[in-house]
């Protein structure tokens, strides 16, 4: 274990952290075939991050399997356990140029791809979970194709990212990402009008999602113990 700058690194509990929030992702059906890519950095610089293998299902993917990378070695491409282009494109440069985002979740989940195939792909404020995002998010809305330039980002037409200090936070932010995607669009299908929230009401919303900060990692915790009773073998 390493200590910097208030920063902890565990190489061997992110892996485990990692590959559980993996797994769980494709309990829920948000990941793509064997597309996408979770990373997490391991060094104190961020720079050195694991990323799930290259075009292995993630119903698979054990702590073990996961692909130490240097984000200043251009070399990594070169080697026989290369992680997906796209993986090295997207991870690298973020853990190179944002330390503090510890953590970064890249995946197609159905409903926040469908938001993001809209001509105005915003989460609005309609009920608590998404007025949680409210001022909270990035939005790109310039696709490139797949991303597997260095210059590419995120992600009108092509899906969602989530940065955390933790795993624990990124995966809890991205399943209620989902499920704020998901309201929206069967709100979306009744084709009725929106009944969306003030701005004040809805930024009281959010900030109060910080009152239940603690819950992020008792919600990851209680999966992993799902997954230790149904599918112990993520750890190995």
């Amino acid at each position: 274990m390493t200590r910097h700058t208030g920063i902890v690194t565990d190489e061997a509990q992110l892996r485990v952290d990692l590959a559980a929030a993996i797994r769980l992702a494709c309990r829920y059906d948000w990941h793509e075939g064997v597309a996408n890519h979770f990373s997490a950095a391991v060094s104190a610089d961020g720079r050195q991050f694991l990323v799930n293998p290259r075009w292995v299902h993630w119903s698979r993917v054990r702590a073990s399997d996961l692909i130490l990378c240097d984000a200043d070695d251009p070399a990594t491409m070169d080697r026989p356990d290369a992680p997906d282009p796209s993986a090295w494109s997207i991870h690298s440069a973020i853990h190179r140029r944002l330390p503090q985002a510890r953590v970064a979740l890249h995946i197609h989940p159905p409903y926040c791809t469908a938001l993001a195939g809209l001509d105005d792909p915003r989460i609005l404020p309609i009920d608590q979970v998404t007025a949680r995002f409210h001022h909270r998010l990035a939005y790109d809305l310039s696709f490139g194709g797949i991303a597997t330039q260095g210059d590419e980002g995120m992600m009108q037409n092509h899906g969602v990212t989530t940065f955390g200090a933790t795993v624990a936070e990124a995966w809890d932010a991205l399943y209620h990402l989902e499920r704020a995607a998901r309201t929206l669009v069967l709100a979306y299908s009744t084709g009725r009008p929106l009944k969306v929230m003030p701005d004040d009401l809805a930024e009281a919303t959010a900030a109060e999602w910080q009152t239940y900060k603690e819950a992020e990692s008792a919600h990851f915790d209680e999966m992993k113990r799902v997954l230790d009773r149904e599918a112990p073998d993520y750890r190995d």
